[in-house]
């Protein structure tokens, strides 16, 4: 059990016991001193076993992860460039993640530069250096 279940489960006793928030506040701040729960946390934690609450581990947070550059969306960004090198503009609308994941996703995972409102490598390999060298002696022609 860590620190803040153990407070927990000290403050849920505390209630049962009969004791106030204020009289469990300075309990808990007398038994853990500087790594006791803030003020606010206990009364917080006392409010919910005193409508009912019995569980003392604190609930899974919903809502976005805190970063939405996963092993999913960086394949999905490099097929939606693949496709249409033009895209980034609508990216985060196709993907629903944010414009600057998009950029860290194209520039660190996937080595890309933005080039003329086009995501190109940052370096040709000898098989593309070699077929824009002949494209550009033609073109030169």
């Amino acid at each position: 059990m860590d620190g803040g279940n153990e407070q927990r489960v000290a403050i849920k006793f505390c209630l049962k016991a009969g004791l106030s928030a204020t009289e469990t506040l300075l309990l808990v701040q007398e038994a853990y001193g500087k790594v006791a729960l803030n003020r606010s946390n206990v009364f917080r934690w006392y409010s919910r076993f005193q409508d009912g609450r019995e569980l003392v581990e604190v609930d899974e947070r919903g809502g976005l992860p805190k970063s939405t550059r996963t092993e999913v969306n960086i394949p999905a960004v490099a097929d939606l460039v693949k496709n249409d090198r033009r895209i980034a503009s609508r990216m985060k609308e196709s993907l629903n993640i944010p414009k600057t994941v998009v950029r860290r996703i194209l520039k660190d995972d996937l080595g890309k530069r933005k080039l003329c409102a086009r995501f190109v490598p940052h370096s040709l390999t000898p098989e593309q250096g070699k077929i824009e060298l002949h494209l550009a002696k033609t073109l030169s022609r």
